[in-house]
């Protein structure tokens, strides 16, 4: 078996093993990078999951009514697909055009601490290396339930974004970002979508008034809602697959051109060997990492989705710096310095968080001040109507006592832009005055926040 000495060996293309691989080998440090597809070269999110599927959601959003749904549909998974295989040619020679960084296909699989075997068919190569960063990702969690691995009309998240023919009728199963997300672009391309989601109210982590907006969007746009209700199998008919589900009010069958699975995601560990290497992982599989992202064994690291944490690219990246700070660095740098990390769910428009909502903001006791305006009642803010997307709202929750915004949600066109303006101005400590009499561009969605932190009130 041939044998390959380096200082650093990353195992799986995610982002902040990608940009840990560069950042090194431009340093001079020699690097590995193990991948056991060449159609993930990049990472998850350029080729099956954010960058993907968000072109999708903007393809489904540009369809008129007079638009064929599976002409368009078809149309629009064409220029998904051109779209991942430029980014991922280009992800792949950014590494490679890196002198001291060796690109390797294969599975990877440890054989002790500081040792990894790669097979690729009938060839294997040991890598050893001090440092060994664990970059692999996760995958989407398929549940137990009878019908879902056999049917052929069953799909994950990955499969569902090349499903063919378009499904006239589509079941998520799953109410959480991913599910909404896919449920809301189905309905804009065409697709009638029923929702099955267990939980009694939808998005439950948000505040009631924020989810049922979100409801509100999501069924104008032609997505039906089954809460409270538990799938007991799928049954395969002739044209169809019947989602059997269970309710309060009793026992269903929904039929469906397709049914897409959205309940959770599991981590990429299984085939890696951990236990040879002695790397702890927790009851569900994820590697066990501390503050600065070491497993139990000195030298191994774990970033991006597999450590457990937050599963978002940004963050990925910023496990990346970690790792180069104790790599290259000061060595003080930990998951504990994330202040005010926003999301977004990329429904139509986007719904977008940071910090605390009301519900949390409450619990803490304190005085608080609140303001929440729907987008429609914004008159300083023409945008939504000149682009034709007035649903939504913004939020905000204000310390009194120091006028500093504690959350707010942004549920509106370029949600995903203006909540970045607003964490950074909750990582800086600008104020919720600073923010309400800022000087903002026009015609632009920025300019809400004059107007609705204008309604500030005390919470009663």
């Amino acid at each position: 078996m041939e044998e390959l000495v380096v200082d650093v060996l990353v195992v799986g293309w995610g982002k902040g093993g990608k940009t840990l691989a560069g950042a090194l080998g431009r340093q001079g440090r020699t690097v590995a990078m193990v991948e056991r597809s060449s159609a993930m070269y990049g990472g998850g999110c350029i080729n099956i999951a954010c960058v993907p599927t968000k072109d999708l959601v903007h393809s489904a959003e540009q369809r008129r009514l007079g638009d064929d749904p599976q002409a368009w549909f078809t149309e629009a998974v064409a220029g998904r697909d051109a779209l991942t295989d430029r980014l991922r040619a280009r992800n792949h020679a950014m590494l490679a055009e890196v002198e001291t960084v060796t690109l390797i296909d294969g599975q990877a699989r440890f054989t002790g601490p500081h040792e990894v075997e790669v097979t690729a068919g009938p060839e294997r190569l040991l890598v050893r290396a001090e440092t060994i960063v664990i970059n692999t990702g996760t995958e989407p969690a398929m549940p137990d339930i009878p019908g879902v691995a056999s049917s052929p009309r069953v799909h994950d998240s990955v499969t569902i974004q090349h499903v063919d023919p378009l499904p006239e009728r589509l079941v998520v199963v799953g109410g959480g970002y991913v599910g909404l997300e896919f449920a809301s672009m189905f309905a804009h391309f065409g697709s009638r979508v029923t929702v099955v989601d267990r939980g009694d109210v939808l998005l439950p982590h948000e505040d009631r008034d924020v989810a049922d907006a979100a409801r509100a969007v999501l069924e104008a746009s032609g997505v039906a809602f089954v809460t409270g209700a538990r799938v007991e199998r799928i049954d395969d008919a002739a044209d169809a697959a019947n989602v059997v589900i269970t309710t309060g009010s009793g026992a269903r069958e929904l039929a469906a051109d397709a049914v897409l699975i959205a309940t959770g995601r599991r981590p990429v560990t299984g085939d890696l060997g951990l236990d040879a290497a002695g790397i702890a992982v927790d009851e569900r599989g994820f590697v066990v990492v501390d503050e600065r992202l070491r497993t139990n064994v000195p030298g191994v690291f774990a970033v991006g989705d597999v450590n457990g944490g937050p599963q978002f690219t940004y963050i990925s990246l910023d496990d990346n710096r970690i790792v180069m700070d104790q790599l290259t660095g000061a060595r003080t740098r930990t998951v504990a310095d994330r202040v005010a990390v926003p999301t977004t769910m990329f429904l139509t428009p986007p719904l977008a968080r940071v910090g605390l909502d009301e519900t949390q903001a409450r619990a803490t006791g304190r005085e608080l001040l609140v303001a929440a305006k729907a987008v429609a009642d914004i008159a300083a803010m023409p945008r939504p109507k000149i682009v034709g997307e007035t649903h939504g709202l913004f939020k905000f929750i204000v310390d009194p006592a120091t006028d500093l915004v504690l959350g707010a949600t942004v549920f509106s066109i370029d949600a995903q832009e203006v909540i970045n303006l607003i964490a950074l101005a909750m990582r800086g400590g600008v104020t919720a005055t600073a923010l309400r009499d800022g000087i903002w561009t026009h015609p632009s969605s920025t300019e809400a926040l004059n107007e609705v932190l204008a309604g500030l009130r005390p919470i009663s």
